[in-house]
């Protein structure tokens, strides 16, 4: 395994884990009484509330993304026997 490995691994789960981290947060915001989705740079948007849910996207989507990230690089040090090369030179 190598670094293109590693790059589509790492850099798919992320990405996928993103997007299931921004539907979640959708889906929380109806269920919170929500009916419409928050667009954050919409200036008829109510200020507090496009703060939150940029926040409450923004966090959600990170820590899926390390979460994603970590997996990927467990797995890949499971099929490889070591970390991926971005990773041992702490780049990643």
């Amino acid at each position: 395994m190598g670094t293109l490995v590693w790059r589509l691994i790492g850099t798919g789960s992320a990405v996928l884990a993103g997007i299931v981290a921004n539907k979640l947060v959708t889906q929380v915001w109806k269920k919170a009484g929500r009916d419409e989705i928050i667009d954050p740079r919409d200036p008829r948007s109510p200020a507090k509330d496009a703060v939150a849910f940029a926040a409450l996207t923004g966090l959600a989507a990170g820590a899926a993304k390390v979460m994603a990230t970590r997996k990927a690089a467990q797995f890949y040090e499971k099929q490889a026997g070591h970390l991926p090369q971005p990773m041992r030179e702490g780049n990643a």
